[in-house]
């Protein structure tokens, strides 16, 4: 009998808001100086007192929606017990047995994954250990930020599903303005619990901590799976521990032996009140909620008619799918009047076709944003429209492009400043062809002679003399007839 890989996540996400949790001062995660942006509040200092953030707890509950949770109509902050020299207060005020958000599901390729819980509680600082000093420094910036956290019923089985359960997470809480979830900068943390067996009976839980990008996390997943199995087929127990995964060697490595949740001592926070949310409260919540991830892939695929791969790179990159509708949308008017729906799909691949391809290429990998972007939307449309009535060669679409990118012009004058527009007098290219067939006698006899690539010579001449503004299909016609 094959070995059952049983695997949960436990996702931690920094809430973005303009203050911390439990105090007023600046959440600002891109802050540099360290030990800034902090207070008597989140440093403990005795006789301080928290004031729970309204705007935190909002997004919490925001997000239970959008994961389709039952939010608690009576929730509580609780406290969390334990030692850590980046925890100021000693312990963690986070939530234990009433959480905002329980139960819930996120559908990956097809399959519910269940959601257990989704909490609110406050982040820690973080530990500076200097190159070669035998001590570590604390920077307090992190401590408070408002964190939450979400854990999953362990319906998982394997990495992909593990990775794909975490971008598809990641897009949402960006959809929804929730939170940057920026990994690399700590901003969304994934921790798997995970166990294999033989049978309906769960293994020994291990946990992998604090994995940093969505392939470390399909890696460490599967690796994990591949040891466990070779301890039990070796007839070795496996620990409970926490685990961490080595970037270099990729394989994880043991941290410590797992406390279990009494270890924590969790108790009410007798600082903070009880929390009431009435139907009224979270039917307003739930009004300010936008298109989500899987209401954009349906959508695009139905107004746009675009294939699976451009959809998905749309849903990923949301600030360039909402530019793209903003071009699409300026070809409305002009593809009415051409009377069939078949004109406005055409645009709408062209416009994703070069975003896709041509701009991604021209940002080298820089981030998309739209106020910094030269080329507006009416320009962009109008560039497509070029291209779409054959008024420029797809050779000078890219010149043309790289030029609006690099100035933000608009592109009818970039093509008569340049005269790259495409040629439509045939009297005028016949001529130049018969030029380039005197030219060129050689070739002409090879032609002749059955050397098909003279033929391609030719046009190549013809179309450097016309400075790619013949249309290729014509070059290639009136050659022929000429040299017939």
């Amino acid at each position: 009998m094959a070995y059952k890989a049983t695997i949960g996540l436990e996702i931690h996400a920094e809430l973005k808001t303009n203050s911390k949790m439990f105090c007023s001062c600046k959440n600002d995660p891109d802050e540099k100086r360290p030990n800034f942006n902090i207070c008597p509040v989140c440093t403990a200092q005795p006789g301080t007192l928290p004031v729970a953030n309204e705007e935190a707890i909002k997004k919490v509950i925001k997000t239970g929606l959008a994961l389709n949770c039952k939010i608690a109509e009576d929730s509580k902050f609780d406290r969390k017990n334990y030692f850590y020299p980046d925890l100021p207060k000693g312990y963690q005020i986070s939530q234990y047995d009433q959480p905002l958000c329980e139960g819930g599901y996120l559908e990956v390729e097809g399959r519910k994954i269940r959601i257990t819980r989704i909490h609110l509680e406050e982040d820690t600082g973080s530990l500076v250990h200097p190159e070669g000093a035998d001590y570590s420094l604390v920077n307090l910036n992190r401590a408070g930020i408002p964190l939450m956290e979400l854990v999953t019923e362990p319906d998982i089985t394997f990495g992909r599903e593990a990775r794909l359960f975490a971008q598809e997470f990641q897009f949402i809480l960006r959809y929804l303005g929730v939170s940057s979830a920026d990994m690399e900068k700590g901003q969304m943390r994934v921790e798997v619990n995970i166990s294999i067996s033989k049978n309906d009976k769960l293994g020994t839980k291990v946990e992998i901590k604090n994995l940093n990008s969505f392939k470390v996390v399909e890696k460490a997943v599967d690796f994990e799976i591949q040891r466990q199995k070779e301890l039990l087929e070796n007839k070795e127990k496996i620990i409970q521990e926490t685990r961490g995964w080595h970037d270099k060697k990729e394989i994880t490595f043991s941290q410590r032996e797992k406390e279990g949740a009494h270890d924590y001592r969790y108790f009410p926070e007798p600082d903070l009140p009880p929390m009431h949310f009435d139907k009224e409260y979270i039917n307003e919540i739930k009004l300010s909620m936008i298109e989500l991830p899987e209401q954009r892939r349906e959508r695009f695929k139905k107004e746009y008619g675009l294939d699976d791969p451009s959809v998905e790179f749309f849903v990923a990159n949301k600030d360039l799918g909402e530019y793209y509708e903003k071009v699409v949308s300026e070809f409305e008017e002009w593809t009415e009047e051409q009377e069939n729906d078949k004109a406005h799909k055409k645009a709408a691949k062209l416009v994703a076709n070069y975003l896709i391809t041509d701009i991604l290429g021209l940002l080298s990998g820089a981030q998309f944003v739209e106020a910094d972007f030269k080329i507006t939307a009416e320009n962009f449309a109008e560039f497509i429209k070029m291209i779409y009535r054959d008024e420029v060669s797809s050779k000078t679409a890219k010149m043309v492009l790289a030029e609006m990118f690099n100035t933000g012009g608009d592109p009818s004058s970039i093509v008569d400043e340049n005269n790259w527009r495409q040629m439509s007098d045939d009297s005028e290219l016949e001529k130049i062809i018969k030029e380039v067939i005197e030219k060129n006698p050689n070739a002409v006899e090879d032609y002749k002679s059955g050397k098909q690539n003279s033929l391609q010579f030719l046009a190549g001449q013809v179309m450097k003399e016309t400075r790619g503004t013949a249309k290729p299909d014509k070059v290639q016609k009136l050659l022929l007839e000429l040299l017939n």
